[in-house]
């Protein structure tokens, strides 16, 4: 179902990090459907030539730059602005949709992985918006927007979460604080908190969480729906909507929000 207009994004450069996991690959879809151009980046060069194609065959009037990169140093940060302000002009929104899954109970945690999740989760997440916002501040735009991609997890613990819950709580203070000091500015700073969402990732999640119950994928599928109001998990195009609706400023006086979508998983 189309829900925005193919101009409700026009003229707009909207940057996209994780542009090959699920969440991420329908946000570049509906920002291309709805007007956008856009520069995707991801580890996967392949998957990001392939959803180009895609980008285009949506809507053969905008620009798709692509960049593969891991956000994880300056060099490649600096590296991908760059070359979005030279390839398309200057950013006007931006969606932080990287970000991996991991840990464990706390007795069991190990230090290199704990530190791997809050550098992709959180550490390059802030510092790669702190480069996209100065320039969004040097180029004066009319008006922008940034959406970060939490989690239910950013809201409550669950056992055997902390270090992602961790991360994702930070991205929250993070949201809420920037969007304080950004909204003077005239850009409008939110995140979305999905819960489980039908993707590499999200099944993966439900997996691991079988295996350690002895139940096997479909059973804890089973489970986890029976848990949910709406019964049923999210879809990636679900999410990517709502992120679109954040960057439109069809209500510009959201700010700071954290927008669950969950299926009134938690209210």
């Amino acid at each position: 179902m189309t829900i925005f207009s193919k101009d409700a994004l026009k003229g707009q450069h909207i940057i996209i990090t994780g542009a090959t996991g699920g969440i991420g690959w329908e946000t570049a879809k509906a920002c291309a459907a709805a007007g956008a151009n856009i520069t995707i980046t991801g580890r996967n060069e392949d998957k990001l030539v392939t959803l180009k194609g895609k980008c285009e065959e949506l809507n053969s009037d905008i620009s798709v730059h692509l960049f593969s990169a891991d956000l994880d140093t300056h060099e490649e940060r600096e590296s991908l602005l760059t070359g979005a302000l030279d390839e398309i002009g200057p950013v006007t929104g931006l969606v932080n949709a990287a970000g991996i899954a991991g840990g464990g109970v706390l007795e069991e945690l190990k230090e290199n992985e704990l530190r791997r999740i809050m550098e992709l989760n959180f550490f390059s997440t802030v510092l790669f918006t702190q480069l996209v916002y100065r320039n969004m501040l040097e180029t004066n735009p009319e008006k922008g927007a940034i959406v970060n991609v939490s989690s239910l997890s950013g809201l409550r613990g669950t056992s055997g979460n902390s270090a992602y819950a961790g991360s994702k709580f930070a991205l929250i203070g993070f949201t809420q604080s920037l969007a304080v000091e950004a909204a003077e500015r005239g850009i409008q700073v939110n995140a979305v908190c999905p819960g489980y969402v039908d993707t590499k990732m999200g099944r993966d999640s439900i997996a691991r969480k079988g295996k350690k119950f002895g139940r096997s994928y479909e059973e804890q599928l089973e489970k986890a729906e029976a848990g949910i109001p709406s019964g049923r998990i999210s879809t990636p195009k679900e999410v990517a909507n709502t992120i679109v609706f954040l960057l439109t400023g069809a209500a510009e006086n959201i700010i700071g929000e954290a927008v669950k979508i969950s299926g009134g998983n938690v209210l």
